[in-house]
């Protein structure tokens, strides 16, 4: 299983988080349009991910709803076939919905940045620092507590939950 630790929040203006990524020395990774079927499951979240850039992939996660740097565990399970897996987990599970968005990736040291513009939510900015044998769970959050000062992020604009909670939240009004 693989940990990170994450943060996302409302950023509207992703220009400028292009710029700040790139005064970090950040290496840009790509432009990539993603599409995430959320399934309905009674614990945690199961998404599978199309993704122009990586392919496909079945992400179990568990990760509390909170607004501050937050633990996620996760499994990245490469999908050959994605039409099939969805149909059959939507057989399985039943489908929560759909969250599609253009995201361009920035990497810096172990730290994924992500600036996403979400159909139907807006633009967003996150960032998810790999844990791994170089980095434990308490320099990750120091990592994204400092590019959350870099980023010049307002508290206010800290989101707890993922892109389809939002989405269901938006639905539900």
């Amino acid at each position: 299983m693989s940990q990170n630790i994450e943060i996302k929040a409302h950023f509207a203006d992703l220009e400028k988080g292009r710029l700040k990524a790139e005064a970090l020395g950040a290496r840009f990774a790509g432009n990539d349009h993603q599409i995430d079927t959320y399934f309905k499951v009674e614990r945690g979240r199961l998404k599978l991910r199309q993704s122009a850039l990586s392919g496909n992939f079945l992400i179990p996660y568990l990760r509390p709803d909170d607004h501050s740097a937050k633990k996620s565990d996760y499994l990245l399970l490469p999908v050959e076939n994605a039409q099939s897996a969805r149909n059959l987990l939507a057989q399985m599970f039943g489908i929560r919905l759909i969250v599609e968005k253009e995201r361009v990736i920035y990497l810096w040291e172990n730290v994924r940045i992500h600036l996403d513009c979400v159909k139907g939510l807006g633009n967003f900015l996150e960032f998810e620092a790999v844990v791994d044998d170089e980095h434990s769970i308490e320099t990750c959050q120091e990592q994204v507590q400092w590019l959350f000062k870099h980023f010049e992020i307002d508290r206010a604009d800290l989101i707890g939950e993922s892109y389809s909670d939002l989405l269901q939240k938006q639905a539900e009004k």
